[in-house]
């Protein structure tokens, strides 16, 4: 897979990449992420990539040009799958998301800044738009972070485990179940005696119970779209 993400803040994205899964996933060759600086193809001398909105009201909008030419410079080399622009008032990035994604070969993701981009980009280019909850941050790099994260933790090979990922949060619309480590007793609290029975279809079924009481104790909507 391979992710080009479109940004004004590129040094953002150091430390998150070359730490942990991720760069296992690029060391071994089943990931690309490649970080594109917007302000290296503006064709202004002050490397300026916002201007002012039509009509009235306070901030600034990206500029057309150099997302445009970048986005054109990008697909001439290569086909994409998506091209994903992030916003607040984009779809809600969720699991199922992540692992439609994570089956795609090529996708682009532009950080959002400002007040947004003009829509004509949005209505020319974009074939998704996602946002990873309803909150504004200060750009969408962090946002493009995230959702790069969700999508290669799911190619298969990055995990040491593979069957790990099958087993998250989210997965099957249900929180995880409790999970339980050595040593045997904590503190006064013990590790539930199921998990030590051999048993591993009562173990099953204990792990489902549980995770429909976390489910709709600490996320009821999502119990109610499971029952709708």
């Amino acid at each position: 897979m391979r992710i080009d993400i479109l940004s004004i803040f590129p040094e953002m994205f150091v430390g998150p990449f070359e730490h942990s899964i991720i760069k296992r996933a690029q060391e071994s060759k089943l990931a690309e992420i490649h970080i594109h600086n917007i302000r290296d193809y503006t064709t202004n001398k002050h490397k300026r990539v916002d201007n002012y909105a039509y009509g009235p009201g306070a901030g600034m909008v990206m500029m057309i040009q150099p997302i445009a030419d970048l986005i054109e410079k990008l697909t001439s080399e290569r086909n994409y799958d998506e091209i994903i622009y992030t916003s607040p008032d984009g779809n809600l990035f969720n699991q199922s998301t992540a692992n439609y994604l994570s089956l795609k070969n090529n996708i682009i993701i532009l950080c959002g800044h400002y007040k947004g981009i003009d829509q004509r980009l949005r209505d020319k280019y974009f074939t998704m738009e996602l946002s990873i909850g309803d909150y504004v941050l200060t750009g969408g790099e962090l946002a493009s972070m995230v959702i790069a994260d969700a999508i290669i933790r799911l190619i298969p090979g990055v995990l040491s485990d593979e069957t790990s990922a099958l087993t998250d949060s989210f997965q099957d619309g249900l929180l995880s179940p409790p999970v339980y480590t050595r040593p045997y007793e904590y503190d006064g609290m013990k590790v539930p005696d199921i998990l030590l029975s051999g048993n591993d279809a009562e173990i099953e079924k204990w792990r489902l119970e549980e995770a429909i009481r976390k489910t709709k104790t600490l996320r009821p909507d999502l119990w109610e779209k499971l029952e709708g």
